[in-house]
């Protein structure tokens, strides 16, 4: 009976066993035959953020994976991506995506898939917006530091006296439209003789666009830049291309509404002119703008994100331009309003590469008016010892020696002694040619001590002259050489200027 017993026992055992982990199988487990397989687990994955929004300029950006999975992997279609990683392990792992610049106008999508085993598979969405123009950086380089060795302080050094090929690049129906001849290589040679070893090349750009919709330039136009910027680098001197005035595009709108359509143009012009001059050395300088017409904090605001473009665009295109001094333009180009209101340069990449730029002509009724104002006259005779003692209603009553001198010491204060050049990229006094006799030969002589005492005081406080030379040679015209000629025209304006670079 015992054995009975024994037998009914192992037998309900048994039953039981398959009452609890045959008939009642847990769910999520698995079974297998001659065996019971174990629970599968299941992993969590998570990724953030899930959406990134790139704009048209290279950029990075990055994502956090954190999983509990052994591996986790990440794929994509969009060859326009390049991935940090595209595998991981358990444990949280940071994936950098970086996009190159968009050549397009439009937006363009992708996404990124990331599984892991046993979790859900999680999508990732990229988007880069186009531009109002397409990039034009179709050809960045690898910085190329070689003759690009000095600093913005060290160029500022060699910098002794500059000239203006004014009304020529610039003039908005053709090179010639303003009345000056083509410049020719014999014209800079002339330049170079005379004392002057930098030119200033006021340049327009707007009008001389292949397609205005897309902001392309005409490149017979960019030739014929780069043709007058290696006839100044062929004799050896030191060159600074701008965006001059332009039909006042860019210096007439530095306001809220047009500051991201300028952006835009002031991008796309300058990744060309920057991506065609390039293999220039140090010798050539570029200039954001020409006389950016500005009163207030908001409008500087404005005309700092103008600056900004110009030096992104300029170090996109790499190469030589990686390293090239760069200048900016202050508010109006006015000392008292780049005292006030240009506090800050704006952000650049290299040390030591930006200069700051302002402009003078003071005082103007003496410099620049051509008829009495019923805010003040016109002034024929400027400086201690130059006034006429007969003609006194056109003697100067301010703006004379002691206002000279405090100016050019807000720029030294301000910038320069902060190891920050200042180009003084134009100044000059026109030449009142159709006063006869005595008021003439005053006048002459006075403009003379003008400009040797401007180019003097200017060099004391580490400024840099350049001339602003119109071309013309009649009256209230500031020409010093005879463009048809190629000929010295004004003799004793020159010697002033040069003296005053040397004395």
């Amino acid at each position: 009976m015992k054995n009975i017993y024994k037998i009914f026992g192992y037998s309900f055992l048994i039953i039981a066993y398959i009452s609890v982990y045959g008939c009642n199988k847990e769910e999520g487990s698995d079974e297998e035959e001659g065996g019971v397989k174990e629970p599968i687990e299941t992993f969590y994955l998570t990724v953030n953020p899930e959406r990134i929004v790139f704009q048209q300029e290279s950029d990075s950006a990055s994502i956090t994976i954190d999983t509990d999975a052994p591996t986790w992997n990440l794929t994509t279609d969009a060859d326009w991506l390049q991935l940090s990683q595209t595998d991981g392990i358990t444990g949280t792992s940071a994936v950098n995506i970086r996009v190159a610049e968009y050549a397009g106008t439009n937006t363009r999508s992708t996404s990124i898939t990331i599984t892991a085993d046993e979790a859900d598979t999680i999508k990732v969405t990229i988007t880069q917006n186009g531009g109002l123009y397409p990039s034009y950086n179709l050809t960045p380089k690898e910085p190329d530091a070689s003759g690009m060795s000095n600093s913005a302080e060290e160029l500022a050094a060699k910098i002794q006296l500059g000239w203006n090929i004014g009304n020529s690049l610039e003039a908005t129906g053709g090179e010639t439209s303003w009345g000056n001849p083509k410049i020719t290589k014999n014209l800079i040679d002339l330049v170079k003789q005379n004392g002057f070893n930098a030119i200033r090349i006021p340049c327009a750009w707007d009008g001389y666009m292949a397609n205005s919709e897309t902001a392309e330039l005409k490149t017979d136009w960019l030739n014929r830049a780069k043709e007058v910027v290696q006839y100044c680098v062929d004799n050896d001197m030191y060159v600074l291309l701008n965006i001059h005035w332009d039909g006042g595009w860019l210096e007439n709108n530095c306001t809220a509404d047009k500051q991201e359509e300028n952006n835009a143009k002031q991008k796309a012009f300058w990744q060309q002119i920057a991506t065609h001059m390039r293999d220039f050395d140090e010798h050539l300088l570029f200039a954001s703008a020409n006389e950016p017409n500005v009163d207030d904090a908001n409008q500087m605001l404005v005309l700092n994100s103008y600056h900004q473009t110009f030096i992104d665009a300029v170090r996109s295109t790499g190469g030589k331009n990686s390293y090239r001094t760069l200048v900016v333009q202050g508010p109006s180009t006015d000392i008292d309003k780049t005292n006030n209101l240009m506090r800050t340069l704006p952000t650049d990449e290299i040390a030591n590469r930006l200069m700051a730029e302002i402009h003078f002509y003071t005082p103007w009724n003496f410099c620049g008016l051509d008829k009495d104002e019923s805010w003040g006259s016109m002034f024929y005779y400027w400086g201690e010892g130059y006034h006429s003692t007969t003609d006194t209603d056109h003697n100067a009553n301010w703006g004379e020696e002691d206002a000279v001198d405090a100016l050019f010491k807000k720029m030294k204060n301000q910038f320069i002694d902060k190891g920050i050049p200042v180009i003084m990229g134009e100044y000059g006094a026109i030449r009142r040619s159709d006063l006869t006799g005595d008021a003439l030969t005053d006048h002459l002589a006075s403009r003379a001590y003008y400009l040797k005492y401007v180019t003097k005081q200017a060099k004391t406080n580490g400024l840099l002259p350049f001339y602003w030379d119109n071309g013309g040679t009649g009256n209230n015209s500031f020409g010093i050489f005879d463009r048809n000629t190629n000929t010295v025209f004004d003799q004793q304006a020159l010697d002033a200027l040069v003296e005053g670079a040397t004395e």
